[in-house]
């Protein structure tokens, strides 16, 4: 149901700027002053931002499929284009997710040394909040032209952040990562051009009943027609930004460059956009191309998979190998979703939960060794564990949690996604079979780099004096290790909550897949 009042969406969507607003006030008025404060603003509406998410999760009811806490304004009504937001299942979660991952990134930040030393403190927390405001309103918009500038806004504070408080390489790394984000948008943006003029409205909602109904149509005859087209026009973009091989290449370099905080929230939340919106968009819009092309994106979803798990392991760089890691758990998450089922699609939903929540911790504590030694080269670690046996033990929890250990969150994920891989009528067995070497490869890099790190003779002396753990840091991990627990064991709620959500998604291209299956009965009936 429509509601043209302030809907708790709407509130959870602008306490971001309100507190951007507050430090931007601060700056102006004495920015040196204010310089310990700015830190304390952020997280306290990153805070309310969380509490405020969680509201949303006790209004929200899991049985209804239909969108909710919607608020609709017009904003360009002769273009059919208005401030239109709401969730169902699937953006709830995702949207708990960025405002978990927000004030732990922020809390993340107040020991580190970088921020400190260049300064800008001020820009920095600021962009911190944008980033947050963008990324709930990517998961939230209804809108085609609403989504797409929420999408692009993303871009901007993660740039600078890279820029500014980033590593040696790191002006290289914002520039890479913005030109190939930003070219793949450019391609979207063209098909939502078309797809909105040819629907006359720019309300999703409305654009996908429209196409279930048979009122709009997209022509569509084979992998090259109308409809093929513009869903690649939004794929290639979605697929850069999870990123899907082979549009990975910018990761590793952002990754390796980010702040910490930044890593965190680009793993956390950034990759999730780009599979959110092929479950948003691809699908319900484009479901005659979704069937066709998946055995094409599961192909490329399975070879992420095992070539994102091989390069970790060649890696010498802690944060290098985590980055590439992410290739390989975000290619189980695109094949869960070109399964085309109910299990795919759930198991892909919460992995980008589980991803988000192991994978930034990896990088939380990489962040806290870098912190201390100055180095993120494997090499120059080994037997830490005797030296910080609580950061080692928290270590190897949120690495088993990574690698898929059975009762850690991870687990869950994957286990869903291969179920609903070997029970696809469009993938099948040796998609699934193939991607699961990705699993058993997550373990050779991720024990292989414990080993290195963590475990053998504590004999280089720099190892032998290290800053045992700050009690800033033990709460930082706290809500992770909450997490990796609670969805590891306990994964009903999450289920639940995305359930009917996933299954009108699937029941969009289900007659699809039906039609493809009665046509593939009928000739090998026919054939003598």
């Amino acid at each position: 149901m429509e509601n043209t009042g302030l809907s708790l969406t709407t509130v959870t969507l602008f306490l971001p700027m309100v507190g951007l607003t507050i430090i931007a006030g601060m700056a102006l008025l004495d920015a040196e002053k204010n310089r310990e404060n700015f830190k304390w603003v952020a997280f306290a509406f990153s805070i309310l931002t969380f509490f405020a998410s969680l509201l949303m999760w006790a209004n929200y009811n899991s049985a209804d499929p239909a969108l909710q806490l919607v608020q609709r304004n017009d904003w360009l009504p002769q273009y059919g284009i208005s401030y239109y937001v709401g969730i169902d299942g699937i953006s709830l979660l995702l949207v708990l997710l960025t405002t978990v991952i927000t004030p732990i990134a922020v809390f993340a930040s107040f020991r580190s040394h970088v921020i400190h030393e260049r300064g800008r403190e001020a820009l920095y927390y600021g962009f911190m909040l944008l980033l947050e405001w963008a990324m709930i309103g990517v998961f939230v918009a209804q809108d085609l032209v609403i989504f797409y500038i929420f999408w692009e806004v993303t871009l901007i504070p993660m740039y600078f952040m890279i820029g500014i408080w980033g590593s040696e390489n790191r002006v290289y790394a914002a520039v890479k990562f913005f030109l190939y984000t930003m070219a793949g948008s450019i391609l979207m943006l063209l098909a939502m051009l078309y797809v909105g003029t040819q629907a006359g409205t720019f309300a999703l909602p409305e654009i996908v009943n429209a196409v279930q109904s048979g009122a709009v149509s997209f022509p569509f005859d084979g992998l090259f027609s109308t409809q093929s087209f513009l869903f690649l026009g939004f794929l290639i973009a979605f697929a850069i930004k999870v990123p899907l091989w082979p549009f990975h290449s910018w990761l590793p370099d952002a990754h390796v460059q980010a702040p910490t905080a930044g890593s965190v929230i680009l793993a956390g939340v950034l990759l999730k956009m780009g599979t959110y919106g092929i479950v948003r968009f691809c699908l319900p819009l484009f479901p005659e191309a979704s069937v066709a092309w998946a055995p094409v994106v599961g192909g490329l979803a399975v070879i992420g998979i095992i070539y994102g798990a091989w390069v970790s392991y060649a890696q010498v760089d802690m944060k290098k190998l985590v980055a590439y890691s992410s290739v390989s758990h975000m290619g189980f998450v695109v094949l869960g979703i070109f399964a085309l089922n109910a299990q795919g699609l759930q198991g892909a939903t919460l992995q980008m939960i589980n991803h988000g929540i192991s994978t930034g911790g990896l990088f939380l504590l990489v962040g806290m060794l870098y912190e201390r030694r100055h180095t993120k080269l494997m090499a120059a670690y080994g037997g830490i564990w005797k030296a910080l046996p609580l950061f080692g033990a928290i270590s190897l929890i949120v690495s088993l949690s990574s690698m898929g250990l059975p009762g850690l969150n991870g687990f869950v994920g994957e286990f869903t996604i291969l179920m609903g891989a070997f029970g696809s009528e469009v993938l099948g067995f040796f998609f699934a079979l193939f991607a699961t070497l990705g699993v058993i490869l997550a373990a050779v890099y991720t024990l292989a780099m414990f080993q290195k790190v963590y475990l053998g003779e504590l004999d280089k002396e720099e190892n032998k004096h290290l800053e045992p753990m700050h009690w800033q840091e033990i709460a930082v991990l706290i809500p992770i290790l909450v997490l990796i627990f609670w969805i590891g064991l306990q994964p009903v709620g999450f289920f639940n909550t995305m359930d009917t959500s996933t299954e009108a998604i699937v029941n969009y291209v289900q007659p699809h897949i039906d039609e493809i299956v009665v046509e593939n009965a009928a000739s090998v009936s026919e054939a003598p």
